[in-house]
């Protein structure tokens, strides 16, 4: 049948169902088809803690939402214009975000009186008028899929499981995606399974067919593709993303790159990455614990290599200790905190920025560190690069703050020149020292001697003649490196230690601010993964007539020498964020300006919206 095609500027979708149900890679391949289309996207997969949840259960429902557009979009959208819900579990967990109107797909072999009792249905919301508000589209997408593969040489369960394979060649047929990409992963995925490949292959093209033929669907979707800058693009994570950064950092600094790492939701994806790039001269340990983890890796600094380790808040508060030995000792070591919800075990696989004040405060004794955030998915490439430019030019650890929603949510990455990133080996020189040449020794080496512009002391690679020197935890005598006790010696070094994260501030760059027209009397700030949110709600609101500013931090210690200005002309300054407020806890001690915090710790990013009415109350109060 002749099928309409309706042209649409942006849509946001949402797969979900069980843990087991493949929405996860739905979501995914679905992504990739739309990143290869050329448009621009945002995603926020959405999954439990547990491996596998009790099937059928609110807790153990698992989603992935996609927001693709035409134009340039910061957020994986406020509320899907289409749910596929696997179950009625899916449905119920998912049916308070959907706008009235918004598609409906849902897989009719599911609504079984059992399951409907788990989630307390009493009859099914697909026939009692629950949902008359929205477009119900009801398929049985699990038998249909196991008709359509009754002649394929495998168990029903096997049939079954490829529902997600059919509801994403339906997806793929309704918005008009390409469907090469998904072929070639599935062929690669199950090379060694033929029968697997050739039913999931079927199960697709099915899903395709259904759309392109059956009378549920009048209408078919076309998002045409964005207009981005030139240059060749990848839809890529947060932690890929940063994993690229470390290598690329480590290629242009030329410092062999070693990762000690324990695996811990949600970082364990830099240290997978990491591994499958032995052709770069990574080195990955998967260690027995967070302390060895870290230690380990000071170990690589202390020998002249690029020594980094990955965790989440649980394993910070572990490695707080070797964090404190590489201030005292003065090594480049990076720290990638990808940050989830707490305390403890928290929700492990939920967002938080939880983690600033433990960062810059979390150690004992006075040990500043430098700490950087990413603001999207693809700028953890860039941030893993300035974090090593810090490290290794002023020798101190510098924290990453990352969180889950950037780790596991994607966009499209602009793959850099390689002679456009820093050179990196200029920013460091290895110590010098008491090396005999022609018979005659040269001066003593002296380990914390320091340059008078960073105050780096000299970086000395083991086993260099004339470079031996003492290095541990106890406190250093200033110049010479030798253990000392004395009072005024400790004064100095903390003293120094400090003034060195302090001098980073004149070598970072100002805080932007993005107030169009210079009339704007609130600023709205923020740090980290609230970038895209914030600056979505900011467009609805001068879209709306409003007159707002926005800025956002990427460094976090030491600040932009021009924050304080920045902040005090303002007459006010909102500072949202995902946890009670702790960059607004720090603004007010450093600068005395009275920040209007907002706060909400749900384990999920901002919704534009939300922010855009907290925005427009600020103002209105002014």
């Amino acid at each position: 049948m002749t099928k309409q095609v309706q042209r649409l500027d942006r849509v946001i979708i949402r797969f979900a169902g069980d843990s087991g149900d493949g929405m996860q890679l739905a979501g995914d391949r679905f992504t990739q088809q739309t990143a290869t289309f050329g448009n621009d996207l945002s995603t926020l997969p959405n999954f439990p803690a547990e491996i596998r949840a009790p099937a059928g259960t609110l807790p153990g429902v698992s989603s992935f939402q996609l927001h693709f557009a035409d134009h340039d979009i910061l957020t994986p959208g406020d509320a899907p214009d289409v749910l596929v819900a696997m179950n009625p579990a899916a449905l119920k967990a998912n049916l308070d975000d959907l706008p009235r109107g918004a598609d409906i797909i849902a897989n009719t072999d599911e609504f079984t009186k059992r399951n409907l009792a788990k989630v307390g249905y009493e009859a099914s919301p697909l026939e009692d008028g629950t949902l008359e508000a929205y477009q119900v589209h009801a398929i049985p997408l699990t038998s249909v899929t196991v008709k359509a593969l009754e002649n394929f040489d495998i168990t029903r369960k096997d049939a079954e499981r490829a529902k997600n394979m059919f509801a994403l060649g339906l997806l793929s047929w309704l918005y008009n995606r390409p469907v090469e990409g998904t072929i070639r992963y599935l062929e690669s995925r199950f090379a060694a399974r033929p029968a697997i490949l050739a039913a999931n292959k079927a199960a697709f093209q099915a899903g395709w067919n259904y759309g392109e033929t059956t009378e549920a669907f009048s209408v078919q979707y076309e998002v045409k593709p964005a207009q981005l800058q030139a240059g060749t693009y990848r839809n890529i994570t947060g932690n890929t993303a940063l994993a690229y950064g470390l290598v690329a950092a480590s290629r242009r600094s030329g410092l062999p790159l070693f990762l000690g790492s324990y695996p811990i939701t949600p970082a364990s994806d830099i240290l997978h990455e990491l591994s499958k790039l032995k052709r770069f001269g990574v080195r990955t340990m998967q260690a027995e614990d967070e302390i060895s983890g870290v230690g380990a890796a000071l170990g690589a600094s202390f020998g002249g290599g690029l020594g980094v380790t990955s965790t989440s808040g649980p394993g910070m508060c572990l490695k707080a200790e070797t964090i404190g030995l590489a201030v005292s000792v003065e090594l480049p070591l990076i720290i990638c905190d990808i940050q989830r919800a707490g305390p403890s075990t928290g929700m492990p696989t939920k967002t938080e920025q939880a983690d600033l004040l433990m960062a810059m405060f979390g150690r004992n004794g006075e040990s500043p560190v430098a700490i950087v955030a990413p603001a999207t998915p693809a700028d953890c490439f860039d941030i893993a690069l300035e974090a090593v430019r810090i490290a290794v030019k002023y020798r101190t650890p510098v924290v990453i703050l990352s969180d889950g929603y950037l780790a596991n949510g994607s966009e499209p990455w602009r793959i850099p020149a390689v002679e456009t990133l820093p050179r990196l080996r200029d920013e460091f020189k290895f110590a010098g020292g008491n090396v005999v040449v022609d018979g005659a020794a040269g001066p003593p080496f002296l380990p914390f001697q320091r340059d008078p512009k960073t105050l780096a002391r000299p970086w000395a690679v083991p086993g260099t003649p004339g470079l031996e020197h003492r290095i541990g935890g106890i406190e250093k005598a200033d110049v010479s490196g030798n253990i000392s006790y004395d009072p005024d010696n400790h004064d100095a070094m903390v003293r120094l230690r400090q003034a060195k994260i302090d001098g980073i501030a004149a070598d970072i760059a100002p805080v932007a601010v993005d107030d169009p027209d210079g009339s704007a009397r609130v600023l709205v700030l923020g740090w980290g993964s609230t970038y895209g949110s914030i600056g979505a709600a900011v467009r609805r609101v001068r879209l709306a007539g409003g007159s707002v500013a926005q800025a956002h931090l990427r460094h976090l210690s030491p600040f932009p020498a021009n924050l304080g200005d920045v902040l005090r002309s303002y007459e006010k300054v909102l500072v949202p964020e995902i946890n009670l407020g702790q960059l607004a806890l720090l603004l007010r001690g450093r600068y005395l300006v009275d920040v209007v915090s907002y706060n909400r710790v749900r384990g999920l990013p901002f919704r534009a919206a939300e922010l855009a009415d907290v925005i427009q109350d600020v103002i209105a109060h002014v």
